[in-house]
């Protein structure tokens, strides 16, 4: 014969309520009293998150540096009219340094000479073109009179020949004379390159901000001398905006599948560990690291700074909130994991949970079967399948203590260990010489 629902919670109750009489009661003297130790049902939020850590950022930091080599002879001035320097606010087009430009004022005026030279020649050279044309054009009526006479006995051949050369050598003088012209148009060109990139040089002596922000670091010194090379050298690291901060978080590979573009994100630094901080993820970088066969990928996480709390580079403690409860019942995880010692779950669907409800009277603590909604290790979200049967302020069993009854009764009135030091008694009042009352 199969038992009913109703029959089989009425079987788990009376045997709970065996048990703790059983327990409390004891068949001697000192048997053990089951204290139940509870906490209390409360409505809030459950978060289940992903650890990792990372270093601020600023969002945008420019390194500025220089294309020229040189000695620094002077810094700018900033915002506030003092010497750039470590913090200094500056804006974008704001002389930050200058090098020592008198090698390259002297390279600028020799291309500059250079450039002139060039245009003299195209001037001369089409002088010559000219005359290359105008003597062309005297031979070629030399020889046409000469074709108009022919030879004979006022023409010799000798003379016929040389005519006809000198008509052709004119002609042939006039393409060598334009080639001339086109050869020194070109030298003005380029020479006009030389005067260009030697502006360009000297241009890069002063040493100016590119964005609005502020001075992060300042790696040069007054008289220090920058060497140019294949990499730019790095002068200043200039923060655009430090109310726009971004965290670089280090996330195992065991748990970047849960991180997703968009998911919030709390974090806390030790400049402020009473404090936690919000952020977004913006992306995850394909480009994983291996350092001792651990993988780990690199995700960036937008932060609002706009109180310019954060500094650059504190080290963050973050969580990656992965999902989220909000406004349910919360009890411990550990309720969830609690149950009279020999006894059955009451009947409840599949994949449901039990909480024991402790009604603080005596009596056994009820069974209530609920639904888990996440379970973060700490806290769990949870609903009754049966409405009404657990609400905010109930208290759920999380541990049973045994007690033994002479200990507690020799707690309430104190030890006896003779190795213990025995405290003095407080003198008797005098009540005015007629003995104690």
């Amino acid at each position: 014969m199969k038992k009913t629902p109703a029959l089989a919670a009425a079987a788990l109750a009376a045997g709970v309520a065996l048990f703790f009489f059983l327990a409390r009661r004891g068949g001697e003297k000192d048997a053990a009293i089951v204290r139940l130790v509870s906490e209390a049902v409360s409505r809030g939020d459950v978060v289940s998150t992903v650890a990792a850590s990372g270093t601020i950022e600023p969002d945008e930091l420019v390194d500025v540096g220089s294309q020229v080599t040189g000695e620094i002879v002077a810094f700018g001035t900033d915002a506030s009219g003092a010497e750039v320097d470590y913090c200094s606010i500056v804006t974008n087009g704001m002389v930050l340094a200058r090098i020592d430009d008198v090698t390259y004022l002297a390279d600028l005026d020799v291309a500059r000479a250079q450039h002139a030279n060039a245009l003299a020649a195209v001037s001369a050279a089409k002088a010559s073109l000219r005359k290359a044309e105008v003597d062309a054009a005297h031979a070629a009526k030399d020889f046409a009179r000469a074709r108009a006479v022919g030879v004979g006995i006022a023409l010799s051949q000798s003379d016929w020949d040389a005519s006809e050369a000198a008509a052709e050598s004119a002609e042939a003088q006039v393409g060598v004379a334009a080639a001339a012209v086109k050869q020194a148009e070109a030298q003005v060109v380029q020479t006009r390159a030389n005067v260009e990139k030697a502006e360009r040089n000297l241009g890069y002596c002063t040493i100016a901000s590119p964005v609005d922000g502020v001075v992060v670091d300042r790696r040069v010194n007054l008289g220090q001398t920058v060497v140019s090379s294949m990499s730019v050298s790095s002068l200043f690291l200039v923060a655009k905006d430090l109310r726009k901060m971004r965290i670089w978080a280090s996330v195992n590979e065991a748990d970047v599948g849960s991180v997703k573009a968009g998911q919030n994100v709390s974090f806390t630094v030790d400049a402020f560990p009473e404090r936690v901080f919000r952020g977004v993820v913006r992306r995850v970088r394909l480009n994983a690291t291996l350092s001792s066969n651990v993988v780990t990928y690199t995700v960036e996480i937008d932060v609002d700074n706009a109180d310019l709390t954060l500094l650059p580079y504190l080290t963050a403690s973050v969580e990656f909130e992965t999902k989220a409860e909000r406004g349910a019942l919360v009890v411990p995880s550990r309720a969830l994991r609690w149950s009279p010692e020999g006894a059955a779950p009451p009947p409840a669907p599949e994949g449901a949970r039990t909480v024991w409800v402790d009604s603080g009277d005596g009596a056994p603590p009820r069974p209530v079967p609920v639904r888990v909604l996440l379970d973060n290790g700490t806290g769990a979200a949870v609903e009754p399948l049966r409405a009404g049967d657990l609400a905010e302020g109930a208290r759920v069993v999380v541990r049973a203590e045994a007690v033994q009854p002479a200990a507690a009764k020799s707690a309430a009135k104190g030890s006896n260990n003779p190795l213990l030091p025995k405290m003095p008694k407080p003198p008797r009042r005098n009540n005015g010489g007629g003995g104690p009352r």
